[in-house]
């Protein structure tokens, strides 16, 4: 049942549970849920027209690992930088890429072959490290802008009433200072756009510069 809200004469103005917006779902209940889910559904669709390319047991990993970065893993994790994420949000864009990445090499539970293993094979992140790295770039975006902003003054709202019982909703900011954590990085960081930068890719970078010693031994 479409409810409809009277704002003018003659005016109604219709009352949904979702929409989309500039191709991020937002749902009525908040959260990343709706958004999540439109994007597993649109990534989907994305790999199953790629599935002669993605899926040829002719075709090197490496490059189906390139073009799953750049055609579905990117669709999947479209406007992630702003969703304040819960656990099962996470589980449900991990699940959704240990089947692709399974499909894309070929193996199935039974062959006993890790995620991570299949994934340094096609040369690709896990969409958990992606989603963070997003975020804390992002964060580190809006961070650097000048108090009078008109982008700082809404992230600093306090919204007032009467709070329910039991825990609120998470919300983007605790996402980001959990990130934060996990990486050993702070508010003041984020102005120095370099030093910010390192402190985001600090394990990415570790792991190519081994990788590039490695290979000029």
């Amino acid at each position: 049942m479409v409810k409809e809200f009277v704002i003018g004469q003659n005016e109604k103005l219709e009352c949904v549970s979702k929409f989309c917006y500039l191709g991020d779902m937002i749902g009525s209940s908040g959260g990343a849920e709706e958004a999540s889910k439109a994007r597993v559904r649109s990534a989907w669709c994305k790999f199953r027209e790629l599935t002669p390319i993605l899926t040829s047991r002719g075709a090197s990993l490496k490059v189906k690992g390139k073009i799953y970065r750049a055609c579905v893993q990117s669709v999947m994790l479209y406007g992630s930088e702003t969703w304040a994420m819960k656990v099962e949000d996470m589980t449900r864009l991990e699940r959704t890429e240990r089947m692709m990445v399974r499909w894309m090499c070929g193996v199935s539970l039974r062959d006993g072959k890790s995620s991570e293993e299949l994934r340094k094979r096609l040369g690709i992140e896990g969409v958990a490290d992606m989603v963070t790295r997003g975020r804390l770039r992002w964060f580190g975006h809006v961070e650097r802008k000048l108090e009078d902003d008109w982008v700082s003054k809404c992230r600093n709202l306090e919204s007032k009433g009467v709070r329910g019982v039991g825990r609120g909703r998470k919300t983007w900011d605790e996402c980001v200072r959990a990130d934060m954590v996990r990486l050993g990085l702070c508010n003041v960081d984020a102005q120095d756009r370099a030093s910010w930068r390192r402190g985001i890719l600090g394990n990415r970078l570790t792991r190519a510069s081994m990788e590039k010693q490695t290979l000029n031994h």
